[in-house]
């Protein structure tokens, strides 16, 4: 009886293997392809103490300059000797961190802030978005740069001036994604109800939009990161001798005529991981069936 049961136990495992492959399969190429290299990524940051050959932060001038596909330094070395595979793994943490966290707290405040203006009167409706607008109406990388420098280089620095320049976007699409709701049956079901302001955003509102705010903040990560490599390629990020994939542009422009390849590395660095949270979005975009929004950072 008990060997019948595990016999058709283990049958019904191995019968669902296929089906979780299949599923898998079924996934837009979008999310295979633009998770693949997000985990990538997230997984170099992660190990960057065990897979980093050398040492990032110190190198050898007798070996500065050093050219790509050179034999111990397959990325080459920058202009104090410092091995590039390294110092662009342990990059790949703070270029994550100015690209992540900015989003999500521009999320958390973007999204209370849409949620209000959505569901509020119009004279509170038009105090929030206006407000919001005069933060808009500024190109986004400029804002960020001149929030970073008021407040000084520094990585915290550099999320609280992306953080702030996220904020209104997010709070528009979100307000947008509300507005769209706001005269459905089962929002009048709600009112009617006499439920609370918190309690209709909280349990039937949100759930609604998040799909669609999934799909824009994860192709704002992708985003982020070049803005986050724009202010430390400045001088506004992650301070030296930390690296910084923004910073490391920086450090080996000055060599882009006499070793062109090795300028391209933190480079290319940064255009693969914003363009696999792109692709990631938008295969969530096709994955959940959002419509695709025109608001912009």
């Amino acid at each position: 009886m008990s060997a019948t049961t595990v016999e058709i136990a283990g049958t019904a495992v191995a019968a669902d293997r296929p089906n979780r492959l299949a599923r898998v399969a079924r996934l837009p190429a979008g999310v295979l392809v633009g998770g693949t290299i997000v985990l990538l990524l997230v997984l170099v940051a992660l190990l960057a103490p065990v897979l980093a050959p050398h040492s990032a932060t110190s190198g050898s001038i007798s070996e500065r300059l050093w050219d790509v596909y050179t034999i111990g330094h397959p990325l080459g070395t920058d202009g104090q000797g410092r091995d590039i595979l390294s110092r662009l793994m342990w990059g790949a943490r703070p270029t994550l961190i100015a690209g992540v966290v900015p989003v999500l707290i521009g999320a958390l405040i973007g999204t209370s802030l849409g949620l209000l203006a959505g569901l509020s009167r119009r004279g509170v409706r038009s105090l929030v978005m206006r407000t919001l607008d005069v933060i808009y109406a500024f190109p986004a990388i400029l804002l960020a740069i001149a929030i970073g420098a008021a407040l000084g280089p520094g990585i915290k620095n550099a999320i609280v001036s992306l953080s702030i320049v996220l904020i209104a976007p997010i709070a528009r699409v979100a307000e947008g994604e509300v507005l769209r709701l706001r005269d459905a049956d089962f929002m009048e079901a709600a009112r009617a109800s006499g439920a609370r302001w918190s309690t209709i955003a909280i349990r039937q509102v949100l759930p609604n939009i998040a799909p669609a705010l999934l799909v824009y903040c994860t192709s704002l990560v992708g985003l982020a990161i070049v803005y986050a490599a724009g202010l430390s390629f400045l001088g506004l990020g992650v301070t030296p001798p930390h690296p910084d994939w923004g910073s490391m542009l920086n450090d080996l422009r000055q060599n882009i005529y006499e070793r062109p390849l090795l300028s391209l590395v933190p480079a290319v660095a940064i255009f693969i991981a914003s363009i696999g949270f792109n692709v990631l979005g938008d295969g969530l975009r096709k994955l959940f069936d959002v419509r695709e929004t025109e608001v912009a950072a």
